[in-house]
């Protein structure tokens, strides 16, 4: 991926604690810093997991927002 407009998407919709948060970390390890994420997740601890994950890495979550069927898609800018 190398225009930074795209948003790169991460599903780990049906993935429980810890799964999501390991895919997430799977999945960006060769993205480049500034770009954006977007990360489905429906584990209702995956949004400690992903705050906590962010306050380490400096990972900046832009937005949330709840989708259908207990989805929730957060936007995410790599630090």
């Amino acid at each position: 991926m190398t225009d930074q407009s795209e948003v790169y998407q991460i599903d780990a919709v049906g993935l429980v604690c810890p799964l999501p948060v390991l895919r997430f970390k799977k999945r960006i390890k060769d993205l480049p810093s500034g770009t954006q994420v977007d990360f489905l997740a429906d584990d209702p601890t995956g949004r400690k997991d992903l705050q906590a994950l962010c306050k380490i890495t400096g990972h900046r979550i832009e937005w949330t927002r709840e989708e259908s069927h207990g989805v929730t898609r957060y936007r995410i800018r790599l630090a």
